[in-house]
């Protein structure tokens, strides 16, 4: 199977020994995107709702590159630092589908990369 790395500037550059997204045949694998604003390398958001709108802008900005947006989404996995955070992330990522929802998956883990409270892998299709 051939498979198509996918980077972007307008995404955060990958901070260990992996792609942004990969394309297998018509699948793309998007690694799991924290707070961290493209255009400074920095954690900017104040809060969770703002970690949450960076993460899906830098989906958003990855899926783009890959000429695709949020309708081709068919699989997302959120990782929370703590359960609590449920509603809040559930609003904003809900506002960014089309009423097409993915399959989904949600957990709180125990840590996440630059102690973010939130980040968000996603599988598309072609």
């Amino acid at each position: 199977m051939d498979k198509k790395i996918i980077n972007t500037p307008n995404a955060p550059a990958p901070i260990g020994p992996y792609n942004q997204a990969v394309f297998a045949g018509d699948l793309l694998f998007i690694s799991g995107q924290v707070a961290i604003n493209p255009a400074t390398g920095n954690i900017d958001a104040k809060d969770v709702i703002g970690e949450a709108h960076q993460v899906m802008h830098n989906l958003k900005a990855i899926l783009a590159e890959a000429k695709m947006d949020f309708s081709h989404v068919v699989k997302t996995t959120i990782f929370l630092s703590d359960m609590s955070l449920f509603a809040s992330i559930n609003e904003i990522y809900g506002k960014y589908f089309s009423g097409d929802f993915p399959a989904r998956e949600t957990v709180a883990v125990k840590g996440l990369p630059k102690n973010v409270n939130v980040e968000i892998s996603m599988i598309a299709s072609r």
